[in-house]
């Protein structure tokens, strides 16, 4: 088609309800993309706390018990070592425990 055909506007006079139109959909496009984009926020201080108290429970208990069953394995003194170690791992566990207890949360 050519542009002085009958029934076609000019392009420079434009229509106001397709210029709304246009500013009205860029709008919602860019409402919707900041509503459902995802933000990668940092967890809160609170959240890491506990996570190193999980690890630090399991990895007292965990290691204590380990080391003392290794030991016991290689110098034959039964359950011994492995009850010793394994007290020592969860003292050692409670003790990291109080200490990240008293670290302040922001």
């Amino acid at each position: 088609m050519a542009a002085n055909d009958p029934g076609q506007d000019p392009e420079s006079v434009g229509d106001q309800r397709l210029t709304s139109l246009d500013e009205r959909l860029q709008a919602a496009q860019h409402a919707e993309k900041v509503r459902t984009a995802s933000v990668h926020k940092k967890p809160e201080k609170g959240y890491s706390q506990g996570n190193r108290v999980l690890a630090e429970l399991i990895a007292g208990i965990v290691g204590g018990s380990l080391l003392g069953w290794c030991f016991d394995r290689w110098l034959g003194t039964k359950p011994w070592l492995l009850l010793v170690m394994l007290f020592l791992g969860i003292a050692v566990a409670f003790r990291n425990i109080i200490r990240i207890s008293q670290e302040r949360p922001e």
